[in-house]
């Protein structure tokens, strides 16, 4: 890697968080200078406008914040404990920097006033939408999920429900709306979700020994008796 690409992504990783936290019209130049050390030559030196820097990133935060929501789901096998993992994941990590979820952010603050930033967020949401999908329609595959649902539904419900209770908590600076909507929708996967046991039964033969490995109906569990309220 050259010495001008490692100063372009130092100058995106210093710059995310205050386009995150101030959105587009409310960052400076002089926001960007204090953040990345540079002088307005230096940053557009590598960058041809504020509006290309914003963009890179917002690709950035969203990087970042999708990283450690999915982080782990490749080692479990089961679809409906995979989207269980992530709900749990969204409830309870950091987006990996300040100011809350990049997307949400985003599509607020530019939603009038940026087409570009709001294309990339539109983007970013049919990305998502798309990695939910998958794992739903994985799940019916292997006859893990009912064939009774609709994939593309169940993502954009698992979203809205998540998105809309950060949006709450964020508001009224209380965790609550968030462990309530999560704590549902493990409700929902396991009620109208989740195969049922004996359609498995049908299709493999009986174990002889229960498996051990943690699933949706655990994670719910683990989030009625949990008191703790993690910082978001």
């Amino acid at each position: 890697m050259s010495k001008g690409q490692i100063t372009r992504e130092r100058i995106v990783a210093a710059a995310a968080p205050v386009f995150n936290q101030k959105g587009y019209a409310g960052t400076s130049l002089a926001d960007l200078m204090e953040a990345t050390g540079l002088e307005k030559g230096g940053i557009y030196r590598h960058f041809d406008s504020k509006q290309a820097l914003a963009e890179d990133a917002f690709d950035y935060a969203w990087g970042l914040a999708t990283a450690l929501r999915f982080d782990g789901l490749d080692q479990i096998p089961n679809a409906v404990d995979k989207i269980a993992h992530f709900i749990v994941s969204f409830r309870d990590r950091r987006t990996g920097l300040p100011g809350g979820c990049p997307l949400l952010n985003t599509a607020v603050d530019a939603d009038d006033s940026n087409p570009q930033l709001k294309a990339r967020a539109r983007a970013a949401l049919d990305c998502w939408l798309n990695s939910l999908e998958s794992i739903f329609k994985q799940g019916q595959r292997d006859r893990q999920v009912s064939s009774r649902i609709d994939p593309a539904q169940q993502a954009q419900l698992i979203i809205a429900t998540l998105e809309g209770a950060l949006f709450l908590s964020r508001l009224t600076h209380d965790q609550a709306p968030l462990h309530a909507a999560a704590a549902h929708l493990i409700d929902h996967l396991e009620a109208s979700v989740r195969t049922p046991r004996r359609a498995n039964l049908a299709a493999k033969p009986p174990r002889t020994q229960k498996s051990r490995r943690p699933t949706a109906a655990t994670a719910s569990q683990q989030l009625r008796s949990s008191t703790g309220k993690p910082r978001r």
